[in-house]
């Protein structure tokens, strides 16, 4: 009887072991989408009077929870029962993820000549207008959340796809509860940064060090939403770059042999699907143009 506990007890540490090791291979293949979530989320929780911003990002996480409860039920009955499904969707996603790097990268250098800088809410307009306008950019980033989180249950969903069903529920659902809670808790703790600084510079009374720490986390805020685009948009493309190389087999024999460090390789693939994906979408939308107009 003892020995069939402990025998037990065995077996369960041993598949929390494989559960943590797994968690973490999911986490690294997903942290450039969650990069680029952190990024975009920041961005969209922004503009708002300071009051409204917690409240308007809880709303948002309880919509990016909302999605995931979604998401993940559509994508185990895939595994189950259309596994292929899931590798189609992993380099599709693939692609998507190329191109969007690719394109942040094209806009830096050749940005839209149409497209205005949307200013921040207009803080003077009537509460009813301030309201319905706050709901749009929530559903904004709702909808942005949905596609990202969809990116993210697949790629967590690839790494584990030769597991069981169970042990895939485990894995990518301990994923998706980290990219939640993770991204929207340190979001939070961005949008306030420079409310803390306003803070300690009122509450400083004389004290250079105190206003100087207080001045440099209200400089901050925007420089490190501008890094976290631009390492999002780099952890874009080398999430992409590994996709193909592990799950397109012509890729992975065709780099096999190259002596380079396996990020540069990935990268530069990354780099040319997205330069060919967006260079199709350009071409494409040309087409459509000339056929319309």
């Amino acid at each position: 009887m003892a020995s069939g506990i402990f025998a037990l007890l065995d077996d369960i540490a041993a598949l929390m072991d494989d559960v943590v090791v797994m968690t973490k291979v999911s986490t690294k293949k997903t942290a450039g989408i969650l990069g680029d979530d952190l990024a975009v989320n920041a961005e969209k929780a922004t503009g708002f009077v300071s009051s409204r911003e917690l409240p308007v990002l809880w709303s948002i996480t309880k919509g990016s929870a909302l999605n995931k409860v979604i998401i993940l039920p559509i994508a185990f009955l895939l595994s189950a029962f259309v596994p292929w499904a899931i590798t189609l969707a992993l380099i599709l996603g693939g692609i998507y993820l190329a191109f969007e790097g690719v394109e942040k990268i094209y806009e830096f250098f050749i940005p839209h000549k149409e497209v205005k800088v949307k200013p921040d809410i207009d803080l003077d307009l009537p509460k009813e207008e301030l309201l319905l306008l706050e709901k749009k950019k929530i559903k904004s980033a709702i909808f942005t959340d949905f596609i990202l989180s969809v990116e993210i249950v697949i790629i967590a969903l690839g790494t584990v796809l030769d597991r069981s069903l169970t042990f895939q529920i485990i894995i990518v659902s301990i994923v998706c509860i980290i990219a939640t809670v993770g991204v929207y808790g340190i979001v939070a703790l961005l949008v306030r940064m420079d409310d803390f600084g306003y803070r300690l510079i009122k509450i400083s009374n004389g004290n250079s060090f105190v206003k100087f720490i207080g001045n440099f986390l209200v400089r901050a805020l925007p420089i490190i939403i501008r890094s976290l685009a631009v390492i999002g948009t780099i952890a874009l493309i080398l999430v992409a770059g590994g996709i193909f190389v592990h799950n397109i087999e012509f890729i992975h024999h065709l780099v096999e042999d190259i002596n380079l460090p396996s990020i540069i390789i990935e990268f530069i693939i990354g780099l040319i699907v997205g330069l060919i994906a967006l260079i199709l979408f350009k071409f494409g939308k040309y087409i459509f143009k000339k056929i319309k107009g």
